[in-house]
């Protein structure tokens, strides 16, 4: 019997192409849920998600990173993703970053068990570290003291995703 989470591990890909058909509330729900269960050091739940599917915000961030990457104007970071859930953490918890990793990656793999496609696109640390970024988190009711994780890009996949490469060798020591 093959355990499905497991299996959901081993087959989750990044996608890079998506459909631009918005994603069902009800969907994008589940992922969120998800990501707010993730494991967190001293159960301090420091990382917080903003789901972001309004089209003219979701642009706004998209500019913003490509501006960071150094990409020209017109190039979607986001891949065409209609939804992202920008995850950013505590700064005054030592553990902040560990913690929106933690979330990221639950985001991802929940993503992947309701049939979407997902890609974790750095520079929100940038991002919301700058007078901009601060003022998107002030526009959408959030204050205090936030560093960017990342942005979990969402939507279905307008192209099927690719296989896993090979695992690497030698990356597991045992010590007796």
């Amino acid at each position: 019997m093959t355990n499905e989470v497991l299996k959901a591990m081993e087959e989750r890909r990044s996608c890079r192409r998506y459909k631009p058909d918005p994603v069902a509330p009800d969907v994008l729900q589940q992922v969120v849920r998800a990501g707010l269960f993730a494991a967190s050091g001293m159960g301090k739940q420091s990382a917080i998600i903003v789901c972001v599917t309004d089209p003219a915000l979701r642009n706004r961030l998209s500019a913003m990173n490509a501006a960071i990457g150094g990409w020209d104007d017109g190039f979607d970071p986001f891949y065409g993703a209609p939804a992202v859930l920008v995850v950013l953490a505590d700064k005054n918890v030592p553990t902040h970053v560990y913690d929106g990793s933690l979330v990221m990656g639950n985001l991802m793999l929940a993503a992947h068990t309701v049939g979407l496609g997902s890609c974790w696109i750095h520079r929100a640390k940038e991002e919301f570290d700058s007078d901009e970024g601060r003022a998107i988190l002030r526009e959408c009711g959030i204050e205090g003291d936030w560093e960017g994780v990342g942005h979990c890009v969402l939507g279905y996949p307008a192209a099927a995703l690719p296989q896993a490469a090979p695992r690497k060798e030698n990356r597991v020591f045992y010590a007796k």
